[in-house]
């Protein structure tokens, strides 16, 4: 794959997923981690560790937070994960992307007893060029769990579209949009469609 050259104030699909196809997510705990290194590392200035963060106070850390990526949209998979991220700092994306990788990898192997690579390479990326693009990506990383034939979404970012923000900026999605339960529709149409038409999608999927 070409490599992208990420530039400040443009969106991108970055996704990954495990060594040897192997599950990167073991239980809900693994996934409620890997969604506060998303929060915990998006800021230029370094942390030494999500438990250091953790212990000053929320005031604190969100007047001392400079963000490297907006995140629009994730989803977790067994063995996979994808982002839509805005990149706002120059090498933003890549700096963002080593810190989660590292840090997750490291608790991961931790916890497991094992050591070694967990992801499959460098995560991958592809230039979201359009709005129409945007949106359409929006509803295949929010709806994946349909797209792969799953009946749970609370490993989605739809969850934030439709009770507010937490990881999330979804303003760029959500105003063309009536109301959320437009959007969800949009969402759940278009997933379903990828799912019947999935060998036709292959450059956009990642199969399990």
């Amino acid at each position: 794959m070409k490599k992208t050259i990420f530039a400040n104030g443009e969106y991108y699909h970055v996704y990954n997923r495990g060594v040897e196809k192997r599950d990167i997510f073991m239980d809900d705990y693994d996934r409620d981690r890997f969604l506060v290194s998303l929060k915990e590392f998006n800021q230029v200035e370094p942390i030494l560790s999500l438990y250091i963060s953790n212990k000053v106070p929320v005031g604190i850390r969100s007047l001392q937070k400079q963000k490297l990526v907006e995140i629009v949209a994730y989803c977790l998979i067994d063995n996979h994960y994808h982002l839509i991220l805005r990149q706002l700092t120059d090498g933003g994306i890549s700096e963002f992307m080593k810190r989660v990788g590292t840090g997750y990898t490291g608790y991961f192997n931790h916890k497991y007893k094992r050591s070694g690579a967990l992801f499959q390479g460098k995560f991958k990326s592809i230039h979201v060029d359009s709005n129409e693009y945007l949106l359409y990506l929006s509803a295949y990383v929010n709806g994946n769990y349909l797209v792969h034939g799953k009946s749970e979404s609370k490993h989605t970012s739809l969850i934030e579209y439709e009770k507010g923000e937490n990881i999330c900026d979804t303003k760029i999605i959500l105003e063309e949009f009536t109301n959320f339960s437009d959007y969800e529709n949009f969402v759940k149409i278009n997933a379903s469609a990828i799912h019947e038409k999935r060998e036709d999608m292959k450059k956009y999927l990642i199969e399990q």
